[in-house]
């Protein structure tokens, strides 16, 4: 007891300057002065997400734990002030978040092809697709090559590539027994690791954005080879389904899928999306005519955005478009199309065709919410100065250890990414540094480190539960969220270890002919180390 006592008065002891410093914070703000939260720019701005985090991994329940997230930044910027906590999360954060033009563009994306969705399965489209496949595909291994195959195929975006091989690829997964989780991994692994590597992408788009003062396209195009944790990611991913090898939880959930329960956990936070009755003249083209109408439409949609039809060329007008905009417009046309081909066809009734969209709002519901939250927690880590103090840990690092900068980089962005969600805001973060370290003294470690940015950024973004690209994952697969999470984990930090070795061979050697192949041989190794494990999911 006496221990105990002890630790709550240190804590108290400890917490009373940071609370004065709040209220003098405050009061200088009431005279005019412009207001920085006493703990702005400390480590203290990287608490909030990772309570959240924690208690979304300890708790398996993500909307609680987001939203103390969220008002663990509040009371921190406000330095405990009520009314300043209550103003700062709801202005600032949830409907600052919400009046966002890009949040905006997104969570419309979302509504439209969810409602496209549950028209493809009303018409019978899926249901012929599946049993299409099904011909054509004989395993559970084939399932999950096809949907690696269909993900890195689409390659546009990481948001438009979660939801639509989701939906594709859904009816499939499920006829082989593949577990939910093992589909949002294989989403989530061929989302950002392949967007990251795709030289036409909104991703690529964002990276050439960040790299001032240079060519930010060659740049990116020079770091691919260097990018091995979305390389490594997907000869992991590959390899394991090749050698039918899994570990950690989702041998649980693989084990149990092909015992014919899909999700292990009573979590099914899509169950209330109504399953509709499937069509007999439904067919494959009721599908696939959609499917490929969205892709068209929504590269229309970028390159109108990025100035391609005022005479903007190609690149640069991928490099300079606005992805939720574009996103936006391609997906209300495609749901036009898909309307008129159902007509056309007479598949269904315009009524039904109507139907479907409150519909498909309902089953995007859970992805909605939990973006909105996650956003709204990225606003307050940049209302508390996240992005300056990782910018001046980074700039300390650099001083010494250059050859070892890119692996010092590559986990610095890991745990970034990891704690505020966003991968686009790491390399903002990290990149103009790599930069200006780098620019006049040593070009290929430049390269080698922006890589890392990237790598490091992607890593962070695929393992956090906040991440927008990991909550979609789990919206294209119908996962339970926490299940995703905590099912991809393990995979995600075998990646994220091989990754970090082979920077340290990239920062010695400096040539990716040596550093990249090493990087393939190890991850190869660590599968047949596993392998001997006996970790092996045997198939019915």
């Amino acid at each position: 007891m006496y221990l105990t006592k002890k630790k709550a008065f240190g804590t108290i002891a400890a917490a009373f300057p940071l609370a004065l410093a709040c209220c003098m914070t405050a009061l200088a703000a009431e005279e005019g002065v412009e207001y920085v939260p006493a703990v702005y720019s400390t480590f203290w701005a990287l608490v909030p997400p990772i309570v959240a985090i924690g208690l979304a991994l300890i708790t398996k329940e993500v909307y609680s734990s987001l939203f103390v997230g969220i008002l663990m930044g509040g009371l921190l910027y406000s330095g405990f002030n009520f009314e300043m906590t209550i103003t700062h999360i709801f202005e600032d954060g949830i409907i600052g978040s919400l009046s966002d033009s890009y949040n905006v563009g997104i969570l419309v994306f979302l509504v439209i092809l969810g409602a496209m969705v549950c028209l493809m399965n009303k018409a019978g489209g899926s249901a012929a697709f599946g049993q299409f496949a099904a011909s054509k595909i004989h395993n559970r291994v084939g399932a999950q090559l096809a949907t690696i195959l269909l993900g890195v195929l689409i390659f546009i975006d990481d948001y438009f590539n979660c939801l639509t091989v989701g939906s594709v690829m859904r009816p499939v997964t499920d006829k082989f027994k593949v577990s939910r989780a093992k589909l949002s991994y294989l989403i989530d692994a061929t989302a950002a690791p392949v967007c990251i590597i795709a030289p036409i992408s909104s991703w690529a788009a964002a990276v050439t954005g960040f790299v001032e003062g240079e060519d930010g396209f060659s740049i990116f195009m020079r770091a691919i080879p260097y990018n091995f944790y979305a390389i490594l990611t997907i000869v992991m991913m590959v390899g394991m389904v090749l050698m039918k090898e899994e570990f950690g939880s989702m041998k649980v959930h693989e084990t149990n899928a092909l015992k014919g329960d899909l999700y292990t956990t009573p979590g099914r936070p899509y169950g209330l999306a109504k399953e509709e009755a499937v069509e007999a003249k439904g067919t494959v083209m009721d599908l696939l005519i959609p499917i490929i109408s969205l892709i068209i439409c929504c590269v229309i949609g970028m390159l109108y955005t990025g100035g391609f039809f005022s005479g903007t060329d190609f690149v640069t007008a991928f490099s300079e478009s606005d992805a939720s905009l574009g996103l936006t417009y391609g997906s209300f046309f495609g749901l036009l199309i898909t309307i008129g081909l159902y007509q056309i066809r007479r598949v269904l009734k315009f009524s039904e065709c109507m139907a479907c969209i409150p519909e498909g709002f309902k089953a995007m519901v859970p992805a909605i919410m939990i973006l909105t939250f996650a956003w709204s927690l990225k606003a307050m880590t940049d209302s508390l100065g996240a992005d300056v103090y990782v910018a001046g840990v980074v700039e300390a690092s650099a001083k010494g250890f250059l050859n070892f900068l890119p692996a010092i980089i590559f986990v610095v962005g890991c745990l970034l990414a990891f704690a505020t969600g966003t991968s686009w805001g790491t390399f903002g973060i990290l990149i103009p540094i790599v930069v200006a370290v780098f620019q006049n003294s040593n070009p290929q470690l430049m390269i080698i480190s922006i890589s890392a940015c990237m790598a490091g950024a992607v890593c962070g973004d695929h393992c956090s539960p906040i991440s927008d690209t990991t909550i979609m994952a789990s919206a294209g697969a119908q996962c339970e969220h926490v299940n995703h999470v905590t099912t991809q984990l393990p995979y995600a930090v075998t990646a994220a270890a091989v990754s970090f070795v082979t920077y340290i061979v990239a920062g010695v050697v400096q040539s990716a002919w040596i550093a990249l192949p090493t990087g393939i041989l190890l991850m190869v190794g660590v599968l047949f180390a596993i392998k001997l494990r006996g970790n092996t999911v045997a198939e019915e």
